[in-house]
């Protein structure tokens, strides 16, 4: 069972990413430490709408979710010389979904 949460919820962003559809095998990219930002490349609309989802398929409650821990608004200059100030991001990775999909409700923040 443990397994199958595991390899579900891997599935679940595996589809949701860009090029599922150009993979040999579904599970041969992913696994439970693959990064949100840099390994699956979802954006902050795709994860909103795949935290809703996720949330109905696994009954987890993700009323301590909060979007913008993990995309935080980044101040924009039209001036190409001034360098924005880099933004401290905490890793968000797969497991993370899937600890939480153990335990029926959002574990981190």
């Amino acid at each position: 069972m443990v397994k199958d949460i595991e390899k579900q919820v891997i599935e679940m962003f595996t589809i949701r990413s860009g090029s599922y559809l150009f993979r040999k095998k579904k599970y041969d990219t992913y696994s439970a430490e693959s990064s949100i930002h840099f390994d699956v490349q979802l954006d902050q609309d795709d994860v909103e709408e795949l935290v809703k989802d996720y949330s109905k398929e696994f009954n987890v409650d993700m009323s301590n979710f909060h979007l913008e821990t993990y995309y935080p608004d980044v101040k924009f200059s039209w001036n190409p010389f001034k360098k924005p100030e880099p933004v401290d991001v905490p890793d968000f990775t797969i497991d993370m979904f899937i600890q939480s999909a153990k335990a029926g409700k959002w574990l981190y923040d």
